[in-house]
């Protein structure tokens, strides 16, 4: 029987709704709750959030002896007002991992106390370059926590008047996506892990709209916490069989993964994944002329091993397409995000 057929146009919107929706890890209400209303559209399921954040939705299957769950994350990298210096200017302390020159010239939302949004920009101290050029100057500055700094588009030059803002220490900044689509590449902040989110949406529309049972009892996870590592710690129905992690394959020198391929990860930084279910992966891959790309990641995490640390007793697995430049302006293919949806079909049905 052939697999549903992912909608593209409804993959390449629900992906550009979900990057324009600020979730910096630790604030992801509005993107959880836009999940929540899309899954209720069209997905007459149990959907629950739980006071993590986690949203889950349960589907039934032809099967529940050996119930399956599937997970993305909606939390993204961003920061925290972490010091106001006496100019106004403030200092950040990140939220995820991510170097600090990648964020230089960003453009920034900081969500204040009282309910507004301010705008402004990442820059580096001392930014003008007419005055701080040649010798010494700022281009030979080192990019951290003491010289990157946060301008505000408000009338705010010290302490006192960036307080008067209702800006206070903790406050969280999010980073504007700047996504872009060109020739079939999509450019763009926070594909991680947006990207699977999209691409898991896109395979649950295309099961429910063909009528497609799902092979066994399964829950969809949207956890929010994964950039702090302890998003998927939690949560888990007990007799879950075996766990699907969806996130994004770094591409670079070494690595099998492209931009234009979905990627199985075998190991990463907390060991190898399990044996059995890659076998399972591979050969729905075979069957449905996907072709999927091991490799290794050594300095990777994702929910499934959080979840694995917590002591969940299921196997585990983790696909997801090629992206390069990742926690940076991340690139991916079309035909990777239909890969993956593909696989995720295949996973859910076969």
């Amino acid at each position: 029987m052939p697999l549903p057929i992912p909608d593209l146009d409804y993959l390449h919107q629900t992906l550009d709704t979900l990057l324009a929706i600020p979730s910096p890890v630790g604030r992801t209400q509005e993107a959880t709750e836009w999940c929540r209303k899309t899954l209720c559209d069209w997905a007459p399921t149990e959907i629950h959030v739980s006071r993590k954040g986690v949203l889950s939705a349960t589907f039934a299957g032809k099967k529940a002896d050996e119930p399956r769950g599937i997970t993305a994350h909606l939390d993204t990298l961003g920061g925290l007002v972490k010091t106001i210096n006496p100019n106004g200017r403030f200092h950040l302390f990140q939220l995820g991992n991510y170097s600090w020159n990648s964020i230089e010239n960003e453009a920034v939302r900081v969500f204040a106390q009282n309910g507004r949004c301010y705008c402004g920009s990442v820059i580096v101290a001392n930014a003008s370059h007419h005055l701080h050029q040649g010798e010494n100057g700022n281009a030979e500055v080192p990019r951290n926590e003491n010289t990157i700094e946060v301008r505000l588009d408000a009338c705010a030059n010290s302490a006192e008047e960036v307080a008067e803002l209702g800006i206070e220490i903790g406050d969280f900044v999010a980073f504007e996506p700047r996504t872009i689509w060109s020739e079939g590449y999509v450019r763009s902040r926070f594909l991680d892990d947006k990207a699977l989110v999209a691409c898991l949406l896109a395979a649950l529309k295309a099961i429910y709209d063909s009528n497609t049972p799902f092979t066994q009892r399964t829950t969809v996870f949207l956890t929010n916490y994964e950039e702090q590592e302890h998003g998927g710690a939690s949560g888990w129905p007990a007799d879950l069989s075996e766990l699907l992690a969806l996130d994004v394959a770094p591409v670079g020198e070494g690595q099998q993964s492209k931009e234009s391929r979905c990627t199985l990860c075998v190991a990463d930084a907390d060991g190898p994944y399990d044996v059995e279910l890659g076998q399972k992966l591979r050969r729905l891959a075979r069957e449905n002329d996907v072709e999927l790309l091991p490799d290794v990641f050594p300095k990777y995490a994702s929910d499934a091993g959080a979840a694995r640390k917590a002591g969940l007793d299921a196997r585990f697995a983790l696909i997801g397409p090629g992206v390069d430049a990742t926690h940076g302006i991340e690139r991916t293919h079309i035909e990777a995000l239909e890969a993956t949806t593909k696989m995720i079909i295949a996973y859910l049905t076969c």
